[in-house]
């Protein structure tokens, strides 16, 4: 399923500003994570609808994956 253009970047830069607070990061920090990150593509593409899925949810899928990442740092 494919999302309005529109309203999916809404829901990118809501899920951008949550993840920044969860993390105590910039915004730039979070936007260059996210666009990087294993959801964007998934969200972008509609994979298991996970544009759909909460800001909240999203955030801390986020969340999830840059802890893993930066665990070897």
């Amino acid at each position: 399923m494919n999302a309005n253009p529109i309203l999916l970047q809404k829901k990118y830069s809501r899920v951008i500003e949550q993840f920044a607070r969860l993390q105590d990061i910039s915004l730039d920090a979070a936007l260059d994570f996210f666009y990087n990150s294993e959801v964007y593509p998934l969200m972008r593409d509609g994979v298991s609808d996970m544009h759909c899925m909460s800001d909240a949810y999203l955030a801390e899928e986020l969340k999830m994956e840059y802890e893993q990442k930066n665990i070897g740092k």
